[in-house]
């Protein structure tokens, strides 16, 4: 197990200490279930008692209203806290779900790319945010956006790990490498600390030959570091977030809710 130098900022006000794991959820092509993931992985953590906060920093910001959270309502969001310095405290959200929390997303961080520009330190503004308030859960599960800017950078600076969501298709493996490019760099520049968690198959059909050849690829390309875990297709999984609910809340005897459960239980178990 890797050992981490903490700072005062990680002692709670009763002098314990107590260490959160960031995991940055990241992939630079679009519609693998990262955001499906991000918001269930996290629902899923806390439903099994880990307190857990789910930071979203895709301008989309599918993941704030995928847990409920009107976004019009929204008094600081990510955009805040990388750009203006607000403290992460001050924009977490208490949603209706067990043991789950949110910073909250908005268009506005669509722009932060170019504000951050000429900005001193503009790599590590998510990182020193999320310092104050990392001693405060088990888990903190990061949404980042379908892209490697500066937003996505911040992510990787903040985490501990990434979790990368891949559908079992043909161009599957396409842009892996300029994502794991970027991952190499973040560690020798500015995360020495940084690993990658696992790698996660979604939209998964075993009854596909097709399938079964990209698998057998991504373990290749990603050997001991494929979850046991698969995400299959599912309609219940692609409804949950128009009523702004995580899946096992949605419907907890679908395939879907089960299959995200594991996942969380496994992710669980690989941290103990």
């Amino acid at each position: 197990m890797k050992q981490y130098i903490l700072s005062a900022e990680a002692l709670s006000c009763r002098g314990e200490w107590k260490l959160g794991k960031i995991i940055a959820i990241t992939n630079q092509k679009g519609g693998v279930g990262k955001t499906t993931t991000a918001v269930n992985l996290s629902a899923g953590l806390g439903k099994l008692g880990k307190k857990c906060l789910l930071a979203d920093v895709d301008p989309q910001g599918n993941a704030t209203s995928g847990v409920g959270v009107d976004k019009r309502s929204i008094k600081y969001s990510t955009y805040n806290i990388i750009i203006d310095g607000i403290k992460a405290e001050d924009g977490i959200l208490h949603t209706q779900y067990e043991n789950l929390d949110i910073l909250p997303s908005s268009i506005e961080l669509a722009a932060a790319d170019i504000e951050l520009a000429d900005t001193e330190k503009r790599e590590s503004r998510l990182k020193n945010a999320l310092a104050l308030i990392k001693g405060n859960y088990d888990f903190i599960i990061i949404d980042c956006p379908p892209s490697l800017g500066l937003i996505t950078t911040n992510a990787l600076c903040a985490a501990d790990t990434i979790l990368v969501p891949i559908q079992p298709e043909y161009y599957a493996l396409e842009g892996l490498s300029q994502l794991m490019n970027s991952v190499r760099i973040i560690k020798r520049r500015f995360n020495s600390y940084l690993d990658i968690e696992g790698v996660l198959l979604t939209m998964y059909d075993g009854r596909l030959n097709l399938t079964q050849q990209v698998v057998h690829e991504v373990k290749r390309f990603f050997p001991r570091k494929v979850f046991s875990s698969v995400i299959p297709r599912g309609v219940r999984l692609s409804e949950a977030p128009s009523f702004g609910m995580p899946i096992m809340y949605f419907d907890k005897n679908c395939k879907g809710s089960s299959s995200y459960m594991e996942l969380a239980e496994e992710i669980i178990n690989n941290n103990k």
